[in-house]
């Protein structure tokens, strides 16, 4: 990977500090530490370690810099300092002159630190969506600890914590664990568009950039797509061109699609394309691909994925992350990253972020249906639809009515709440799932309540963009972008997200409602602005991805099956959970619905091949 890690405020004797910083850049990549290079000044500290992607860092005159990503300056003069002494001295010289304010004047996806030398000051920031780069920090004694990997935070003697109880619930509740928190104990990471500014002994945390949607924007259709499609093809631009060997994940859907079909015109040839593909019916979407394959005529590379793979790869993408990850389809991005590199390629683009920012997932148009129900005339509801729903004799057992209870009763529900109706935690109670001993000065409700007011808080006045605000961090920032950009680094590829340029971004938050999701279809503006360019069957395709069939797999491939099983009963030996959970999961996964429950028994498993990683077996919980 690439990445960095130091301190603020803690002086000791050189040689140590050597040290110190020579252990944290092993937490950064233990698999090459050789790679790490070091600065240090009065008080301040920086080590970094360069593989896939982009990393600078040197001491600039007073100053020590790092910078991993790529930034564009949006201020001039800061721009001419770049182009004449590059990235870091421009940086250094913006933190002198605007401070905190120094990330407004930047663009890119980054995560970088500048510090004075002295330790008196330092700045520590993640770009606008966050997720691709993260950065974690620990305040303890009065000096702050900072890394790219919460790993490399532990191996500094101020920066070692325990493990968070509420982080482990919180990753059973999320199957990640949500921002800011991080599994370790005050240790946290920053939020999408955070900063942490270091003055004389006290950080503050903020933000410098919250997506605005302008929801009376009167732009003409034809025109918001002419500026959609050059906009995007901008973006594309901007991290395709160059002579490096560059591919593309391609799905199938309407996102990797697009990229790979930009990405063929722009650099006037073939892009080479990478796809997975599952012998399980509902998960393969190959054909789709191969769409899109022949339409732009990409070169193509198609891996199609067997459970004795995720056999070999559960212990290395838990020993991966620095926080716990249940996200299975981790396992197909890292085969695809796999499989490009062996071919040459040594970035890949992603068309994560398009179904985020222009309404593109199926439980977009699902909570628009129940929304609805707010619009019908309050006395309609009272006298009319409530009583048939419920107060009809023998209702339950006529098929039309039951069907309107169950919609009366989600509807009922407000969002954000509603879209956790099937999450594993709100269906069975928290003491039937946590063991006594964690739950204990836990608060439950604390991921629940965070994306209430994460929903509550986004700048704008409909269901759909609060939606759509939301899952910029949880979706995105939290889950997606950490899958993509992680499983990538582990295969020695750079990854670049297009749709993400911040352009498209601030596109996407004047495009209308009403252009977003007409009707129940989803993207209908983005396919719409793409309806001559893309093959019609990836237009007309349902949402899907790199989805893994593992609840399927565990129910016929014996090795897989044991693994999992042996993993729950092992994490049911730590008091996480209960031990009677953990057996009702299994059972219910065999005798119910393998792929509904088959998410819990990996999320569980999960969590104790990345406790066997990363813990010792006799340290705490506590």
């Amino acid at each position: 990977m690439s990445g960095f890690c130091g301190w603020l405020g803690w002086q000791d004797e050189p040689e140590r500090e050597r040290r110190v910083l020579q252990t944290m850049a092993r937490g950064l990549a233990p698999w090459n530490p050789a790679e790490a290079e070091c600065v240090a000044g009065s008080g301040t500290a920086l080590a970094g370690v360069a593989a896939a992607g982009s990393l600078e860092i040197a001491a600039v005159g007073d100053h020590l810099a790092a910078l991993v990503g790529a930034i564009e300056f949006r201020d001039a003069e800061l721009a001419a300092i770049a182009g004449a002494r590059g990235a870091l001295a421009a940086l250094c010289d913006g933190f002198r002159r605007h401070g905190a304010e120094l990330p407004n004047r930047l663009r890119g996806a980054f995560a970088l630190a500048v510090l004075e030398r002295d330790g008196r000051a330092g700045l520590l920031a993640v770009d606008r969506i966050g997720g691709r780069y993260p950065l974690c920090y620990r305040v303890q004694g009065g000096t702050l600890v900072f890394s790219s990997q919460a790993s490399a935070i532990q191996a500094h003697p101020r920066g070692a914590a325990e493990l968070d109880p509420q982080a482990l619930y919180n990753y059973l509740y999320s199957h990640v664990v949500p921002g800011p928190r991080s599994a370790r104990r005050d240790v946290w990471r920053l939020p999408p568009a955070g900063v942490a500014s270091w003055r004389e002994g006290v950080v503050e945390i903020g933000t410098y950039w919250r997506p605005t949607y302008r929801e009376d924007d009167r732009t003409s259709l034809d025109t918001l797509v002419e500026e959609f499609r050059a906009t995007l093809r901008d973006g594309v631009r901007r991290v395709a061109e160059g002579p490096e060997p560059l591919g593309c994940f391609l799905s199938g859907g309407t996102d990797s699609s697009t990229i790979a079909g930009l990405v063929t015109q722009i650099r006037g040839e073939p892009a080479r394309t990478y796809s997975i593909g599952f012998a399980v019916e509902g998960y393969d979407e190959s054909r789709y691909a191969q769409s899109a394959v022949r339409h732009f005529g990409t070169v193509h590379h198609e891996h199609r994925m067997e459970p004795g793979e995720v056999v070999e790869l559960i212990p290395r993408i838990a020993a991966a992350y620095s926080e716990p990850f249940g996200n299975a389809s981790a396992v197909a991005a890292l085969c695809c990253a796999r499989v490009a590199r062996e071919r040459g390629t040594t970035r890949l683009l992603a068309g994560d972020g398009g179904d985020e920012l222009f309404a593109g997932n199926t439980r977009y148009a699902t909570q628009a249906l129940f929304e609805a129900y707010a619009r019908v005339p309050a006395w309609l509801r009272r006298f009319v639809v409530e009583p048939a729903a419920f107060g009809v004799p023998g209702g339950q057992r006529l098929l039309p009515l039951r069907k309107l209870r169950s919609y009366v009763e989600q509807a009922r529900v407000p969002l954000p709440r509603r879209l956790e109706s099937y999450n594993h935690l709100e269906r069975a109670s928290p003491e039937s799932v946590i063991h006594p001993d964690l739950l204990a000065g836990l608060d439950p409700r604390e991921p629940l309540r965070q994306m209430e007011e994460l929903y509550a808080k986004a700048l704008a006045t409909t269901s759909l963009n609060r939606m759509l605000a939301l899952d910029l961090k949880v979706t995105l920032a939290d889950n997606d972008l950490p899958k993509v950009s992680r499983t990538c680094e582990m295969a020695g590829v750079a990854v670049a997200y297009p749709f993400l340029d911040d352009d498209v971004v601030e596109l996407s938050l004047r495009v209308p409602v009403r252009w977003k999701l007409k009707g129940q279809k989803l993207r209908w503006f983005m396919k719409h602005a793409l309806r001559d360019f893309l093959p019609q069957d990836v237009l007309r395709k349902k949402k899907h991805g790199f989805g893994l069939p593992f609840g399927m797999w565990i129910r016929d491939y014996r090795p897989l099956r044991d693994l999992a099983r042996e993993s729950l009963d092992g994490l049911a030996r730590r008091s996480i959970v209960r031990a009677s959970y953990v057996d009702d999961v299994w059972r219910r996964h065999e005798s119910e619905h393998a792929a509904y429950y088959g998410v819990m028994i990996w999320v569980l498993m999960m969590l104790e091949q990345w406790l066997r990683a990363h813990v010792d077996r006799s340290a705490p919980v506590a």
